[in-house]
């Protein structure tokens, strides 16, 4: 067990403060967030070039290291050596929390482990700034982050989240977002969902419809800035056994070859499948003749 009280001398050991920075507007860096970045001995920053220009812009001369995912290994015995010689450290990331699809959960966890204080800052974070003017549930939510790159193992994680009744929230790049949006359609359904581009920043655009509505607006625009998509949870009950129809674990080719072993043909099943998952029927037979046959 390890009991931190944040603000009183423990030991000799150093303290390791979680920095927040803009995710877009300067303007949201806070006060504390300037005064930490200031008195602290050292900055470990996911990128040195992006975090010397903010402190350019706000005056603070400390010392940069970097620290990013292909150095965090052989960076934290650095850090951890200097925490344990009573440095004080403040991670940052390029922009937002860090350790939300950033590095810094390694460090914090090395950190518990050798009982240094590490003492987190509110500030930026693009999930819980977007969700709150998405128009969905904030009574219960998922952060699932960014999905990974390769098809199976995405249409994987979302069919392990498609039963759950809390509205997800899902880190992704511009040039993948339709991509994406393709697959939860396919595998979700066509449920309420936000895209939210920009945050923060002056060309900063919500796009609310359903994942139906969000592709074709992704498939006829040039999509730009990192975005967030929020969609919204299963109905209520799906989580259990009665609220599940037969085919929700089921991919949308999947779908349409359990009709046509019940004895429908393809176009008959392509359409029920395609009513079923309020898909376009097209769309439904494009995916059918490329994946499924």
């Amino acid at each position: 067990m390890f009991v931190q009280k944040s603000f009183k001398d423990q030991d000799e050991k150093g303290t390791l403060y979680l920095v927040p920075t803009p995710i877009g507007n300067l303007e949201d860096m806070t006060y504390r967030a300037v005064s930490i970045l200031k008195e602290a001995d050292l900055i470990a920053a996911e990128d040195t070039r992006n975090t010397k220009r903010l402190c350019h812009v706000f005056e603070i001369e400390t010392k940069l290291v970097s620290y990013h995912e292909h150095n965090k290994a052989e960076r934290e015995e650095f850090l951890i050596d200097k925490l344990a010689d009573g440095s004080i450290i403040a991670l940052v990331s390029d922009a937002g929390m860090p350790a939300i699809s950033d590095p810094g959960q390694e460090l914090v966890a090395r950190c518990i482990e050798e009982k240094i204080t590490v003492v987190p800052l509110p500030g930026a974070n693009a999930a819980v700034t977007g969700l709150i003017a998405s128009g969905l549930s904030t009574d219960s939510f998922t952060f699932v982050g960014f999905l990974n790159r390769k098809k199976k193992i995405k249409r994987e994680t979302l069919n392990y989240w498609k039963n759950h009744e809390s509205t997800m929230i899902f880190y992704e790049a511009p040039h993948r977002i339709t991509a994406t949006l393709k697959e939860m359609l396919e595998t979700l359904g066509s449920r309420k969902a936000v895209l939210c581009r920009e945050l923060t920043k002056r060309y900063e655009e919500f796009v609310r419809g359903t994942l139906k509505e969000l592709l074709e607006h992704c498939e006829a625009n040039q999509i730009k800035g990192e975005c967030v998509l929020f969609v919204e949870g299963a109905p209520e009950g799906s989580s259990g056994e009665t609220g599940e129809v037969w085919w929700e674990t089921l991919d949308t080719v999947e779908h349409v070859k359990a009709y046509m072993e019940k004895g429908e043909s393809s176009k008959d099943a392509i359409k029920q499948t395609a009513k079923d998952r309020e898909m376009n029927k097209r769309e439904v037979y494009k995916l059918y003749h490329t994946d499924g046959s």
